[in-house]
């Protein structure tokens, strides 16, 4: 990993949960972008929610700055973010600042007002997911419309978010996706404490919420002849419903186990590179950390039927759309074992080819370089159709 020479810059990390990463892939891309940005010299500070590990100040060369929010699910990210904008502002600022989450634009003109350039990282089409309500959706929209016109610049992790905002906005994006952990001589020494064997189970990694489409997973498996296990990792902080359903559609199934989460980040290496294969039900977040970890693992991959996953996976995923198109990929696969195998080489070595985090930190910091001094992207658009076929289809989502 290399050192940079050049100008070193203070670079703030704003509108996440923090590191050490435990939870999802804006805190895994932090922490990965943020430590190797650390190590080339810059000075990088990272905003963490207040939790069980308030007292750390520094975490792989990243300065820390632990800060409390309003722990509700409409407010928790922006009271957080809000608490992080003003720190920032009083505490000498920054040359740059990447506000994570198109949510959080709203205080992008404060940190503009004090010298600060930023570049919001817009995630997925938030706006998509069930667990937001009308007002909630209203919002998404509204704050991706205001990041359009009031951020410096905007980063897609994913093709299809970069065309989303294009067709939406008129806008200009940087496409900077995720990088893959490879791994290449995998351990299965910690299978035990589950009672699992390498090669003897089906897994899915998710955020318990209906988007992950985790119903279609576990509704496919129970109707299909399935001889494995399937093991469900996950949990989510306000999704006791979604998760009292999920269990209702397992019944009493026992080939389906609900592990919750697996935050021991070895354990959960193990379960990906372990696996008979991989169950993505992800369809809105772009370019998913859980699926290339996936990848990397060498795992098979049988995912759902959108472009996000279609771009990552290419010729080698197999796809899903209903319950019996999982049940259908869950039976071929345990019948061709050594196409198992095969498939998840030729995933591993996409995945290291194509996602790589020394190459993705490459981006943001030119993409910091260019903000220092002075970058702003044009043109500056505003929302375009917002009666689109992508609110259409937004529509017939949530209503599902």
């Amino acid at each position: 990993m290399r050192k940079t020479t050049a100008q070193r810059l203070s670079i703030a990390m704003i509108g996440t949960r923090g590191v050490p990463a435990s939870y999802g892939g804006f805190e895994t891309a932090v922490e990965e972008i943020g430590a190797r940005l650390a190590d080339r010299g810059h000075e990088v500070v990272v905003y963490c929610r207040d939790t069980a590990a308030a007292s750390q100040r520094e975490y792989r060369g990243m300065q820390l700055v632990q800060l409390g929010a309003l722990h509700s699910r409409a407010v928790e990210t922006l009271s957080h973010t809000a608490l992080s904008v003003s720190h920032l502002s009083t505490h000498g600022g920054a040359d740059v600042a990447f506000v994570f989450n198109a949510a959080n634009s709203p205080f992008v003109p404060l940190l503009r007002a004090r010298g600060i350039p930023v570049a919001v990282h817009v995630d997925g089409l938030e706006w998509r997911r069930a667990k937001w309500g009308r007002g909630g959706r209203t919002y998404y929209r509204m704050a991706e419309s205001f990041a359009v016109r009031t951020a410096d610049a905007l980063i897609a992790d994913a093709q299809g978010i970069a065309d989303y905002y294009t067709q939406e906005f008129g806008a200009a994006t940087e496409l900077l996706t995720y990088g893959a952990a490879v791994q290449l001589n995998p351990t299965a020494n910690r299978l035990p404490e589950l009672g699992l064997v390498p090669g003897g189970f089906h897994v899915a990694v998710a955020r318990l919420e209906p988007e992950n489409h985790v119903h279609l997973i576990v509704e496919g498996y129970r109707a299909s002849s399935a001889r494995l296990p399937l093991i469900v990792v996950g949990t989510a902080p306000y999704g006791a419903e979604y998760i009292s359903k999920l269990k209702e559609l397992a019944g009493d199934d026992p080939r389906i186990r609900f592990v919750g989460g697996v935050w021991d980040q070895e354990l959960l290496d193990e379960l990906y590179a372990n696996a008979y294969s991989y169950l993505h039900g992800h369809s809105v977040g772009g370019t998913n950390p859980s699926l290339l970890r996936a990848m990397g693992a060498a795992a098979s991959v049988i995912a759902y039927d959108v472009s996000f996953n279609r771009e990552v996976l290419g010729d080698a995923g197999r796809f899903f759309w209903t319950p019996a198109d999982v049940a259908a990929r869950i039976e071929e696969a345990e019948l061709s074992p050594e196409l198992q195998l095969e498939l998840g080489d030729v995933l591993r070595a996409r995945a290291a080819e194509r996602y790589n985090w020394d190459s993705v930190t490459d981006g943001y910091e030119e993409l910091a370089r260019r903000l220092a001094a002075g970058y702003r992207y044009e043109p500056r658009g505003t929302a375009r159709n917002p009666r689109s076929a992508w609110s259409a289809r937004s529509e017939s989502f949530t209503n599902a």
